[in-house]
């Protein structure tokens, strides 16, 4: 990088800054800060629902993924996703909406007190927060990693640098600086990507390698396979069913764009935008990924790095500037609004259970606190992020697939399941089997049986035996221990009828509405 690329990238941070002191002007209170007071238009919420779905792993880890196999990369990945966000824009993204305007809540998890009871709701509440700090802690380090091969500083400068930034916009403007800075980030994406997409093809136009004619070469033999290596057809059906309550709320930060819209009906529409745009445009920055082996050598072993050296050849300056300033939009749009979420689901949930005086707090007191708890996620999130290649998480892939890939069924299913109907009789028992015993079998397969097991457990497995054993268990206990009251049957109904429907924003109650007083 020289001086003009160094120009655009501070520029790119500069105008972040600029856009979360604006957004400070429109949060007035909690509900402001955590759902943008139910008032963001569809298309607003749909972009920053695609936004926040990506991060620096896609242009590492699965760069490396589409470097040594193909396009398995987008077949079990984004594709999944696609799907599962489109099933979700019926079957959850109307209903997460009514938690807001129905309900009245702020925080995803809040409405699982009084489906479940206070035990279970803490559990899902506090295990999804540990869960969200190893998550976003391999975003960092994964930008990190990009940040050191155009820059050389090291990987902990580095995600220093970029959670400093993401905190100050994220923390003063909330989930109103994430969707504006989402936007700008979607276009400049749009506008490295579509770069990247031409420098490649010229490159193999020079080469003499005709555009439909590429995968005739002897370094793609085998990448147009849909399915190959550790990816197969188990993979794909265990990664779709858990991008299905991942990306439709069970990771939480999406959850909050459907709840930040108007009505039911604007939710539903804003997860069809996502939908659609996940199912297009990665194919766009996948194409130079699954190119790569005829234009660079990876350095590391799992081709992380690959993309990153193309760009630095490829590119001149200011393009590579714009580039790297992608990698960047990519992960502190997914890093911001895990924060604000993560945020929302402490000042909310956990703080009025463990803190007496949380549940006395005004709307100014809780805004307050919901920035401090902001920030120290993305500390913790970054202290995490500097334990990445350790033998306790080794490398970034391996974090992305097998720990959050593999413990969202246990987290996940208990939230998404709760809000439909034929999970009626499914009640806190249930819940709490499907949570306690994913998480074992996540610990089973990837620890104990893995070291007992020549080679390992597959991949496939570590993946989907926890997602099986827990939506299993939910449905099992349920019909054997029916807990369906009177008054979770109301609630379940409030979710799945729209009653009033005028969309006007609800107003969100403090914290000493959470939880009794007790002596």
């Amino acid at each position: 990088m020289n001086g003009l690329d160094w120009a655009v990238l501070i520029g790119y941070f500069g105008v972040m800054v600029a856009i979360g002191v604006w957004s400070h002007k429109r949060v007035d209170d909690v509900s402001d800060f955590f759902t943008a007071g139910g008032k963001m238009p569809w298309w607003l919420s749909g972009i920053s629902h695609h936004m926040s779905g990506y991060s620096a792993v896609m242009f590492t880890g699965y760069a490396g993924i589409a470097y040594t196999y193909g396009v398995t990369s987008f077949v079990t990945w984004s594709f999944p996703i696609a799907l599962g966000i489109a099933i979700g824009s019926k079957l959850f993204a109307p209903r997460i909406n009514r938690l807001r305007s129905r309900l009245h809540v702020a925080s995803p998890l809040e409405y699982l007190k009084n489906r479940y009871d206070l035990k279970t709701q803490q559990a899902l509440a506090w295990s999804g927060m540990l869960l969200k700090i190893v998550d976003v802690g391999a975003k960092w380090a994964a930008i990190a990693t990009l940040l050191s091969v155009f820059t050389g500083i090291s990987l902990n400068q580095g995600i220093l640098i970029t959670g400093a930034i993401t905190a100050v916009y994220c923390t003063i403007g909330g989930l109103w600086a994430d969707a504006l800075t989402e936007l700008g980030q979607f276009v400049i994406q749009l506008l490295a990507g579509v770069a990247m997409f031409v420098a490649v093809v010229l490159k193999l136009n020079d080469k003499g390698i005709g555009f439909l004619d590429v995968w005739d070469e002897p370094a793609l033999q085998g990448h147009g396979k849909p399915l190959v290596g550790p990816y197969g057809t188990v993979f794909l059906l265990a990664f779709l069913f858990i991008k299905l309550f991942e990306y439709n709320g069970g990771m939480l930060n999406q959850a909050q764009r459907y709840m930040a819209t108007a009505t039911p009906r604007e939710a539903e529409r804003s997860a069809r935008l996502s939908a659609a745009l996940w199912l297009v445009w990665p194919v766009v920055l996948f194409f130079p990924m699954w190119m790569s082996p005829l234009l660079v050598t990876a350095q590391k072993p799992d081709g992380s790095d690959s993309y990153g050296l193309m760009t630095e050849q490829l590119l001149p300056h200011g393009l590579l500037g714009l580039v790297v300033v992608g990698f960047f939009s990519h992960t502190m749009a997914m890093c911001s609004s895990d924060a604000n979420a993560i945020a929302a689901v402490f000042t909310r949930d956990c703080a009025p259970v463990v803190w007496r005086r949380a549940r006395t707090w005004n709307q100014g007191q809780g805004l307050r606190v919901a920035r401090i708890t902001t920030v120290v996620f993305l500390g913790l999130s970054m202290a995490a992020a500097t334990q990445v290649n350790s033998p306790t998480f080794k490398d970034i892939i391996t974090v992305v697939i097998k720990w959050v890939a593999g413990l969202m069924g246990p987290m996940a299913i208990p939230m998404m399941l709760g809000l439909l109907r034929p999970f009626r009789r499914s009640g806190p028992t249930a819940a709490l089997a499907s949570w306690s015993m994913g998480l074992l079998a996540f610990y089973l397969v990837n620890y104990p049986i893995d070291e007992r097991v020549d080679g390992g457990v597959p991949l496939q497995y570590q993946v989907s035996i926890p997602l099986a054993v827990s939506l299993v268990l939910y449905i099992l206990v349920g019909f054997i221990k029916p807990e369906d009251t009177p008054e979770r049957l109301a609630l379940i109904e409030k979710i799945n009828t729209d009653g009033d429907s005028s969309g006007a924003a609800a107003a969100v109650p403090g914290p000493r509405d959470a939880v009794p007083a007790k002596d």
